[in-house]
């Protein structure tokens, strides 16, 4: 009797675990198209939206002070991100605690974690409280976004995926390239899309009543400004041509070049260097997977077609508005052959220093700073301020998306390195030191052993050259590259976090395939 009742037992265990497998792979596959909506959909939310927005500081610099303020591109996409995050958790906890599922043994967790309590300290210990945790309005790239990506990264990482995962994702990014390009094309043509009522419209139906799109309002593309514009297709460009590399099937090829083209495009007609540098640095890590592929010769003849569609595409686009030239090649090379020759005067340049003034050999003033560009367009010179800023407060930072209440502007150098004394600066351009004055030394250090990880696991991927998961790979390290002049956003970081998360559950050599 007593076997009977054993083997019941065990016949009824087998059973609920088979329930339970199936169970978890359910909550897997949701969970993945959960992810691919933050991938596909996310970067593509324009909507406007206006908030009252409390200034930590009194002044009469508008962008400083408190008042009604209004932005485009980053309140419903961090928004988006924030539930799709937190019900993909909801699901994952689900897994956990009711379905017999694990968390995955690695030492990222433990980085993971503390990366987190000093989200959470740096905020709390804020001198900006309102702003570390919300982020700036037109910005939302405070503490609630940044663990956001944390969570994304630990969600990603405790999944199954299925067989075809590398492929959903290069086609979730497909409408947003396209969207992308039609939206950049008509601005560079002087058709942007704000110009019509539909548009206006349509990406102002949340506004309140009598709230609208001001005049002179343009759109660029879906993110918020052309750096973020040139930084993000410069990632789809290596993406879409690594897939076009790696895939066996002619077709699939077809399509990722013609979208690694068209996103070369986007970063051209962006106007902002980030982009062109990003894809310069990508070209040595793609020619190696070329020349790593079987079929080497069509590969490398794909590299070098896509190269030169590229450089004759500066050439067409340059001879419209030479700053297609001065942001890409002209990092390189000082003169720009598409740009008119200064206007002359007696064979001389007219200069304001012709004129005479009276009494001028009794009485000068001094010289004020002459008015240019610093090296990096001006990030060095706010490099060396938030460094300094750092010095100030170094173990737990001021908090996330705070800087531009914390940045010493009209600094007397402004002038020669930001054109005029009157830019604020808003952002660090540049990921690696906005979590450094964000976060501290501790938050900085943390998410440093992330990245080296990262970048680790990814050279050696790349240096194999043949696994499907080198698309997601070229495309991290395309993110991380461009994160050197660029920020976070939730429309660009999110995506790529989730890339990281995939990337990492690979790494630990994890059996992740659904069947």
């Amino acid at each position: 009797m007593a076997s009977f009742y054993e083997e019941l037992n065990k016949k009824n265990s087998l059973s609920d675990e088979k329930e339970n497998i199936q169970s978890r792979m359910n909550i897997d596959k949701w969970i993945f198209r959960l992810l691919l909506l933050i991938i596909g959909v996310a970067p593509l939310i324009v909507m406007a939206h206006i908030e009252q927005v409390t200034s930590p500081l009194i002044s009469n610099v508008g962008v400083l002070g408190s008042g009604t303020k209004g932005e485009l591109f980053t309140h419903f996409k961090s928004l988006f991100v924030l539930v799709i995050t937190i019900v993909s958790g909801v699901l994952l906890l689900s897994k956990i605690f009711f379905m017999g599922g694990t968390i995955y043994k690695t030492k990222l967790n433990y980085v993971l974690g503390i990366l987190v309590v000093t989200i959470v300290i740096s905020t709390i210990t804020s001198p900006t409280i309102n702003i570390a945790l919300n982020g700036l309005y037109n910005r939302s790239d405070g503490a609630i976004s940044w663990l956001c990506y944390v969570a994304l990264i630990f969600i990603a990482l405790n999944i199954k995926y299925p067989k075809n995962a590398v492929t959903y994702i290069t086609y979730a990014f497909i409408p947003f390239t396209i969207i992308n390009f039609v939206i950049v094309v008509l601005n560079f043509t002087n058709n942007d899309l704000l110009q019509h009522n539909w548009a206006k419209k349509m990406v102002s139906m949340f506004l309140p009543s009598g709230s609208g799109i001001s005049e002179g309002s343009y759109l660029l593309g879906t993110l918020n400004h052309g750096n973020y514009m040139s930084g993000m297709f410069a990632i789809m460009a290596a993406m879409f041509l690594t897939k076009g590399l790696i895939d066996q099937k002619v077709s699939i090829k077809i399509l990722n070049f013609v979208m690694a083209v068209i996103s070369i495009l986007i970063v051209l007609m962006s106007l902002s260097t980030s982009g062109f540098l990003t894809i310069v640095v990508m070209l040595p890590f793609i020619l190696w997977i070329a020349f790593k592929n079987e079929k080497r010769v069509g590969a490398l003849v794909q590299v070098i077609g896509f190269i030169i569609i590229a450089s004759v595409s500066i050439h067409v686009l340059a001879e419209q508005n030479s700053k297609v030239w001065d942001e890409s090649v002209g990092f390189f090379v000082s003169n720009n052959p598409y740009k008119e020759e200064a206007v002359s005067f007696n064979n001389e340049l007219f200069s304001l220093s012709k004129r005479v003034y009276a009494a001028d050999a009794t009485f000068e003033l001094p010289a004020p700073a002459g008015s240019g560009v610093g090296a990096g367009s001006g990030r060095i010179y706010i490099w060396t301020y938030i460094l300094d800023l750092v010095k100030d407060r170094p173990i737990f930072g001021y908090g996330l998306d705070t800087l531009m209440y914390n940045f010493p502007h009209y600094n007397e150098d402004a002038r020669a390195n930001l054109e005029t004394e009157s830019v604020i600066v808003d952002k660090p351009h540049n990921m690696y030191l906005g979590v450094l004055y964000g976060t501290g030394i501790i938050g900085f250090a943390t998410f440093l052993v992330l990245i080296v990880f990262v970048v680790i696991q990814s050279l050696k991927k790349v240096f194999d050259g043949r696994n499907s998961d080198t698309v997601l790979v070229v495309a991290i390290l395309a993110f991380l590259c461009q994160a050197m002049f660029n920020d976070t956003l939730a429309g660009v970081a999110a995506p790529m976090m989730i890339l990281i998360g995939m990337i990492l559950v690979n790494v630990k050599k994890i059996d992740n395939k659904i069947s």
